[in-house]
């Protein structure tokens, strides 16, 4: 059948998620004064690996019973 696009879509958005909240959380503070001590990279990545997670769920195979 070929390979679905949900599958390399969800690890990249996965690996970019895991890295983004890598970065977020270990991060100096001071670099989110600008937006109002918000840290982006971390909310982000969040919302990228749960992303990620949902394409993988929708890729996965699908057994023929």
């Amino acid at each position: 059948m070929g390979l679905d696009i949900r599958l390399p879509i969800g690890f990249l958005f996965s690996l970019f998620g895991v890295l983004l909240i890598t970065y977020g959380m270990f991060s100096d503070g001071s670099i989110y004064q600008r937006s109002l001590n918000i840290n982006i990279n971390l909310e982000w990545g969040i919302v990228m690996l749960v992303f990620g997670a949902i394409m993988l769920l929708l890729g996965r195979p699908r057994s023929k019973a």
